[in-house]
């Protein structure tokens, strides 16, 4: 995928959010999270030693912290080697990934946050 493509794929969904990643963006997004900058569907790039790049989008990214958020529908079921894979990419470049289920932040919003506090805390 060239970057272009990457660019047009990451901005479809951002009107189209679930229900989760709206909830979630509601808590964080305009530094409303201790005065934590995020964004949404941020592309992050990857060079191989070959010197392939790969773009990857997160669903919510903090640069201050190297700090990606995924919340996870029924559809990463069926794609958990992916997942895997990408994850480790991300992790080598020096990322930390969190991971939430959409239940998880529908019900749960103030554990989601107190796990995103205790991460930036340490």
């Amino acid at each position: 995928m060239q970057y272009k493509e990457a660019l047009a794929f990451a901005r479809h969904p951002r009107p189209n959010q679930t229900a989760a990643e709206q909830r979630f963006w509601e808590a964080v997004r305009n530094k409303r999270f201790h005065g934590l900058k995020f964004l949404r569907q941020f592309i992050i790039e990857h060079q191989n030693n070959d010197g392939d790049k790969k773009y990857y989008i997160v669903d919510f990214y903090c640069h201050a912290h190297r700090l990606i958020i995924e919340i996870d529908g029924a559809v990463h079921s069926d794609q958990v080697d992916y997942d895997r894979a990408r994850e480790a990419v991300l992790k080598e470049m020096g990322m930390t990934v969190l991971r939430f289920t959409n239940d998880e932040v529908l019900s749960g919003i103030n554990d989601v946050k107190k796990r995103i506090e205790d991460l930036i805390t340490e």
